[in-house]
């Protein structure tokens, strides 16, 4: 009874030593650079391979060696993951990051479009979101929801080529790949960064874009949204172009009482799910996205007002909704 009991807690304490790995290798991808996780990954496959050709060579049984290819396979895929976030390209020279966040959204029911949107990336450690309406992504009022989505993708800094790809928003059923707020017209869709073409330029935003880093912020401060206000012109293009306007409620507070507040600018209704950004003042010396920051999506339903309903006055969702959004995805 005394070795069962041994073994027994033996096992016990081997489940909560390979729990803590577990963890332990996403938070070391979130942290290393590109170069970092190429060493790391080269690094890995070296040592699986010493531990695999000792496996071999020694009295394991299948299940052993079957669990060890298993968990190889699955550290491996979170590696290459990880690579593909944290080397996404840089915007090439005299290209605004911001522009490379940003894409247009379709989403369909068979063949059938039911609506066009905008929609922008977000990073939560080492998942990839794209962020865009309820409507484009799970259906919203009464409208079905969508059975897959295309978005476009810049394949260069003049986006004259681009990659349109497609993704279905329900695989074998699963919803948990994309959820949406009851009360919030915004939802995320989990995307596999495998799956896009290594040619694709794209930049997320992640949580660091969400916090103020103590700077106030208030009515009449400049905000931006990015979007492609030209479609279907013929001046139109493959990159989205910025609108400027203001914030035009308090910024915290609740816009009749929801998680809104408002912004004074020109929109379509093709920006409906585009990023509101900051431009910050604090000192960041940092690449790529560090000077702004992500603090709402925007809606292109206006707000009425005595003037009528051309107010130019529009809800915008606070950001951290994205937070609750991306948990469990």
């Amino acid at each position: 009874m005394r070795n069962l009991q041994e073994a027994t807690e033996r096992i016990c304490e081997l489940k909560g030593g390979l729990v803590a790995l577990d963890a332990l290798l996403p938070a070391v991808i979130d942290t290393l650079s590109a170069a970092g996780l190429s060493r790391l990954t080269a690094s890995f496959d070296a040592h699986a391979e010493v531990a695999r050709t000792m496996m071999l060579n020694s009295e394991m049984s299948e299940v052993v060696l079957a669990a060890f290819e298993r968990e190889v396979a699955r550290n491996s895929a979170l590696l290459r993951r990880g690579h593909l976030l944290a080397s996404a390209a840089p915007a090439p020279l005299g290209l605004d990051p911001l522009l490379l966040t940003t894409t247009r959204v379709s989403a369909f029911v068979d063949m059938t479009r039911l609506c066009h949107s905008t929609g922008f990336f977000f990073r939560r450690g080492g998942q990839l979101f794209l962020v865009s309406t309820r409507q484009a992504i799970v259906g919203h009022h009464g409208t079905p929801p969508p059975d897959r989505i295309e978005i476009e993708l810049p394949a260069d800094p003049k986006g004259d080529t681009y990659h349109t790809l497609s993704f279905a928003t329900l695989p074998s059923g699963d919803r948990r790949r994309c959820r949406g707020a009851a009360d919030v017209d915004v939802a995320v869709m989990a995307l596999d960064p495998t799956a896009l073409p290594a040619s694709a330029l794209l930049l997320a935003f992640d949580e660091s874009h969400l916090e103020s880093l103590g700077e106030d912020i208030g009515v009449g401060d400049p905000v931006s949204t990015v979007s492609f206000p030209l479609a279907g012109s013929a001046h139109a293009q493959r990159l989205p172009l910025a609108r400027s306007g203001a914030i035009a409620s308090s910024y915290g507070m609740r816009f009749e009482d929801t998680a809104s507040f408002l912004t004074g600018m020109h929109s379509h209704p093709e920006s409906c799910g585009s990023a509101v950004v900051r431009r910050r003042t604090v000192d960041r010396t940092g690449k790529g996205l560090e000077g702004c920051q992500l603090i709402g999506i925007h809606s292109h339903g206006e707000v009425a007002s005595r003037d009528g309903p051309s107010s130019a006055l529009h809800r915008a969702w606070y950001a951290d909704i994205l937070m609750s959004l991306s948990d469990g995805c």
